[in-house]
């Protein structure tokens, strides 16, 4: 009896040992990235030669908290905010989750799958007929009812060997989709950051232009008040009178718009940070300046895109994993092992359950002889699939780019309307200061007046417009060169080992 569970587990062990063997024999193609070349990857950036204050090497560090570049205390402690309790990245966090547990149930697969049964009951038997005896009066049976006991006990066992790869890939392309929603992850941190960004200058240029009509309304009110004086004293027609009141209207007309633009932002505001409109952003209804950024800006070089873009590295990883599940359906091509073996027993008595134990241990192998092309049909379709996967990396690299180049476009755009509309604001005031004291002296009339100030509010407004918009535009940058995630705790798991 020894000897023949001694040769059992031998060849138990030898056929583990080829199927361990042959396991490493991985069907499909291996994966490596495609490099900057094949993706149309420039060597400089287009725009950067015309933008001043650009530096030609840029680094994670600069990245992560680009924000903090903005000078204002409040605005990084929103993103903090917006980081913790944002929806959108509660639910990118438990895509992730998800995604780990897919891992985790695909690498199961490499471990034999064991299961375990038991019974126990009781039988019931009645013998209705009174007692029976035979011809010399022994007594047969009684006619009574009786109770009869059974258990049972099983355990089996299955491994699936892994012989042309088909787990092997099909957890390489788990592991390229965990990675996938790491980075995915990231890119919805990264959108979150630069809308409260977004929302937060456009509330603080909403505040400005609010005190520019304000300002520009009390200015009027007293041209109103002195054109009323002058017609009084009939030195003026009802003409000067009328155009003060009507600009004067239109003035107050555009504070109640500003004031809906501010509170749309606040809203966003708290939306974006996990919280309900209202209560929630009081403290930002007391208005403060528009943010200003240091002029240097660090946007390195195309290829850098590659690696600081979190929406590349998912498409990127994206088509790893697709790369990986050519391998898996090819593997089905191919026959497939596996190894299953049991464990039973049965008594009529629980004390005696494990007195006699039987058992085995087989090995099957299978093949697909015919299946009507099936099988390869799904091999091309996933090629097809990986093909669909390199267009959309490479898609995502050149949109990167335009957004790169469209970011410091705007910029150089911003700096030079600002510089101009600084010297506009200027000249404008002079203009008004001038024309209010010859209205006053009655050198000029009033039509003259309200052209000068109409110029001089649309050059404050515009001149506020144009500061934000570089913030805007430096936002834009920093987003499109991606920033924001560097620093993130939810890492992908490649960034983790790195």
């Amino acid at each position: 009896m020894t000897e023949c569970k001694e040769k059992v587990r031998y060849r138990f062990a030898g056929i583990c040992g080829t199927a361990l063997s042959l396991s490493a024999c991985a069907v499909g193609p291996d994966y490596r990235p495609p490099q900057a070349t094949s993706l149309g990857v420039p060597a400089t950036y287009y725009q950067g030669a015309d933008l001043q204050g650009v530096a030609p090497t840029v680094g994670d560090s600069e990245l992560a908290q680009w924000w903090t570049r903005l000078n204002d205390p409040t605005l990084s402690a929103l993103i903090d905010t917006a980081v913790a309790n944002n929806l959108d990245i509660v639910q990118a966090q438990a895509r992730l989750r998800q995604a780990r547990e897919s891992l985790a149930q695909t690498n199961a697969a490499f471990l034999p799958q064991l299961n375990a049964s038991g019974n126990g009951g009781k039988n019931y038997r009645s013998q209705a007929g009174g007692t029976r005896v035979d011809d010399s009066g022994n007594v047969i049976s009684t006619g009574a009812s009786n109770w009869s006991s059974s258990y049972s006990a099983n355990t089996s066992a299955s491994w699936q060997i892994d012989l042309f790869g088909e787990l092997s890939r099909s957890a390489e392309a788990a592991r390229a989709e965990l990675s996938a929603s790491g980075y995915d992850l990231a890119t919805v941190r990264m959108t979150i950051i630069s809308e409260l960004v977004t929302n937060y200058v456009q509330a603080r240029l909403a505040q400005e232009q609010l005190r520019i009509a304000r300002e520009t309304q009390r200015v009027q009110q007293d041209n109103f008040d002195i054109a009323g004086w002058r017609l009084q004293a009939g030195l003026v027609s009802s003409l000067d009178e009328q155009q003060a009141r009507a600009q004067l209207a239109q003035t107050r007309a555009s504070i109640p718009q500003q004031e809906a633009n501010l509170r749309g932002s606040l809203n966003r505001i708290a939306v974006l940070t996990g919280q309900a409109p209202g209560e929630t952003t009081r403290a930002l209804e007391t208005p403060a300046p528009i943010p200003t950024a240091t002029p240097q800006i660090a946007i390195g070089i195309p290829a850098d895109t590659l690696r600081q873009r979190p929406d590349i590295r998912s498409a990127e990883r994206s088509l790893a994993a697709a790369t990986a599940r050519i391998g898996v359906a090819e593997a089905q091509l191919y026959p497939s092992l596996g190894i299953s073996g049991n464990l039973g027993t049965t008594s009529n008595a629980f004390s005696d359950l494990f007195s006699l134990i039987t058992g085995g241990v087989f090995a099957n192998v299978s093949q697909v002889i015919f299946d009507g092309g099936r099988l390869a049909s799904q091999v091309r379709s996933q090629r097809a699939a990986t093909d669909a996967a390199f267009a959309a990396y490479k898609q995502s690299v050149l949109t990167a780019l335009e957004d790169v180049e469209n970011a410091m476009a705007s910029l150089a755009s911003a700096r030079t309307r600002q510089a101009e509309f600084t010297i506009a604001y200027d000249a404008s005031n002079n203009a008004a200061l001038l024309a209010r004291s010859q209205y006053q002296a009655g050198i000029i009339d009033f039509q003259i007046l309200s052209n000068t100030e109409t110029t001089l509010l649309n050059a404050r407004n515009s001149l506020a417009t144009a500061r934000s918009d570089e913030i805007l535009a430096i936002a834009r940058l920093y987003d499109a060169l991606g920033g924001g995630w560097q620093s993130m705790d939810n890492r992908p798991i490649d960034e983790q080992k790195s």
